[in-house]
């Protein structure tokens, strides 16, 4: 191997090389990405971070460096010097942005050798995943990862400027803080200090950047860590990175028109897009009603339609029931399915059926009418009006359920989104954004048997519904928005309550008393009776941005060392067992059994 010396420096990266650079003499610093011996000429594509370019060695004008072209292997590090000429004709390659050029060597170093790699490092490797975060300094450097790590620098960068220019301070708060259990379970960090005692990462800055507004520092921006420790899925993970805002003096119109702006410059920063704005607005209920979720996929159709009063009163008991308990009767048209076999509508069945429906109705449209075993239980005219509320077409097929509000929204929520990608409606090249809002207030969790707030206690309520928390709690709306984007929730947020009294009733409705709110939040209550102006504010989740613009399927493409679903490292093993004297030193005696 070859010492690294002044003239072993980079002059220009690998991808950026193009005709402009023809004739000029560069130095390439990279990795093997192939080797191709061709009768004596030897080809070495070069990769770096900005891309790849072919390396010719030819042994009659660099027999030097093509003697060492011979040990040269997958991912050994070079230092080549050469001129960039123009490839032969016929032999350029259109996939490739350096693929007219390429750099004829004249010198080569060897500044250090690889071990065989246990996966190849194409764009399309089949390696499972856990090999790839096993050895995930390996997997970055594939191209297609590094382009979402070079685009999620570019959204970082255009938040950042984004904030700058309208005024924002951007404020670091507590990574170390006071466990709050009212959300997801904290991460907790003893203190060696004060033993016995311990803090909380954050779930997010919430109570801090609320502070900030007490403090008079008007706008706040930060794109922060925060912790969960929360079962994982795949777009979840125990360490993620937000965006957070606060505003003072300000309602939910100036936060709505703020964000637009955002969206607007990081859609043209990141992809080259525009965005149209005032971005569309579905109320929670209309959102609920027409699509099932809080957080629908606009770029198709396929809404859902209510039957409850058409339905509720035929012979069929099973609709007449759920009717008369409160429930709903709701389907979907899908458009071209009336031919399918009875094992695929059982297919969707099933699909329903994970979001907790009991079971799946169809009927079949025909020129004729509805086909279907259960059309014998109503009237030619609920079945004419049936069709006819339902806008479908000879060849479609109606798919209904009959469940309580909640069940019958998942379900057909569930069973839409099924239905769009199946039938490919789904456009992956469209991104529509939507603000939902005036999500409930509250939430009555059944197994505490106590009501629970939607988003967070801090939230405040409509001022229209304000009578409503001590008459019918259930039917308060909060000053609540979520952004939407595709689908996927990418960021909420809520104008806060900056009233102490307003505050305490809060906490009094969630059977949260003086003394626990004193103990919890006593910093909070205390600042709210020093001035606290009007304020609000939302939070981003950059990992979710970062994953969309790029097109990846999980947020651990998108992070740079992610855990697995298990909340584990692969790479570094970790969490890990310590040594028992730091234990002794935290105070802390470990009782959990020792795995095998």
């Amino acid at each position: 191997m070859d010492t690294f010396l002044p003239e072993h420096k980079r002059t220009i990266h690998c991808g950026l090389l193009r005709p402009d650079h023809i004739c000029r003499e560069v130095v390439l610093c990279g990795w093997v990405h192939r080797r191709r011996d061709h009768g004596g000429l030897v080809f070495v594509d070069l990769r770096d971070r900005e891309g790849l370019v072919q390396v010719v060695i030819n042994p009659e004008a660099s027999p030097e460096a093509h003697a060492k072209a011979d040990a040269l292997r997958v991912e050994y590090v070079l230092s080549v010097r050469g001129v960039v000429r123009r490839r032969p004709a016929g032999t350029e390659n259109a996939n490739l942005p350096t693929g007219e050029v390429e750099v004829a060597a004249s010198t080569l170093a060897i500044l250090n050798e690889s071990k065989p790699i246990p996966f190849s490092l194409e764009d399309d490797t089949d390696a499972a995943e856990s090999v790839r975060l096993k050895y995930r300094y390996l997997d970055l450097r594939r191209p297609s990862i590094q382009a979402m790590f070079t685009a999620r620098a570019r959204l970082a960068r255009s938040v950042r400027e984004y904030f700058f220019e309208n005024g924002f301070l951007e404020i670091e708060t507590p990574v170390l803080t006071k466990s709050t259990p009212e959300g997801a379970r904290d991460y907790l960090v003893p203190s060696r200090v004060n033993a016995g005692m311990f803090y909380a990462l954050p779930q997010s800055p919430q109570l801090f950047k609320q502070i900030l507004m007490v403090s008079g520092f008007d706008r706040y921006a930060q794109i922060v860590k925060c912790f969960r420790d929360e079962d994982l899925r795949a777009d979840r993970q125990p360490e993620f990175t937000q965006i957070d805002v606060e505003m003072s003096f300000i309602d939910r119109e100036d936060i709505f028109a703020m964000m637009e702006g955002l969206m607007s410059r990081v859609f043209r920063d990141v992809l080259g897009k525009g965005v149209e704005t005032p971005i569309p607005r579905l109320s929670y209920r209309e959102a609920m009603d027409r699509f099932g979720v809080d957080k629908p996929d606009t770029r198709f159709g396929l809404e859902i339609t209510d039957y409850t009063d058409l339905l509720s009163d035929g012979s069929f008991r099973v609709f007449s029931e759920v009717a008369s308990k409160g429930g709903v009767i709701r389907g979907i048209t899908a458009p071209g399915l009336a031919e399918s076999s009875r094992s695929e509508i059982a297919a969707l069945e099933e699909v329903a059926k994970i979001g907790g429906a009991a079971g799946l109705a169809s009927f079949k449209v025909t020129a004729e009418g509805l086909s279907s075993p259960l059309a014998k239980f109503f009237r030619e005219e609920q079945l004419a009006r049936l069709r006819e509320k339902s806008l479908a077409k000879p060849g479609d097929l109606l798919l209904i359920v009959a469940d309580g509000f909640d069940v019958a929204c998942a379900s057909l929520g569930r069973l839409r989104l099924h239905l769009g990608e199946k039938l490919g409606m789904i456009d992956p090249s469209l991104h529509h954004l939507l603000w939902v809002t005036e999500f409930p207030l509250l939430e009555w969790d059944k197994e505490e048997k106590r009501w629970g707030a939607m988003h967070h206690p801090f939230t405040a309520p409509l001022d229209e519904d304000l009578p409503l928390l001590d008459t019918d709690p259930g039917k308060v709306r909060a000053k609540a928005y979520d952004m939407v984007l595709n689908g996927s929730e990418i960021g909420g947020g809520s104008i806060r309550i900056h009233r102490k009294d307003v505050q305490s009733r809060m906490f009094q409705l969630l059977d949260i008393g003086p003394e626990a709110a004193r103990l919890k939040f006593g910093f909070l209550l205390e600042a709210l009776e020093f001035g606290a102006p009007p304020h609000g504010g939302i939070a981003f989740g950059l990992d979710r941005l970062a994953m969309i613009f790029s097109g990846a399927k999980s947020l651990r493409d998108v992070i740079a060392f992610p855990k697995t679903q298990k909340a584990t490292c692969l790479m570094t093993d970790a969490p890990s067992a310590v040594d028992v004297k730091q234990l002794r030193e935290l105070s802390i005696r470990v009782t959990a059994p020792e795995k095998k």
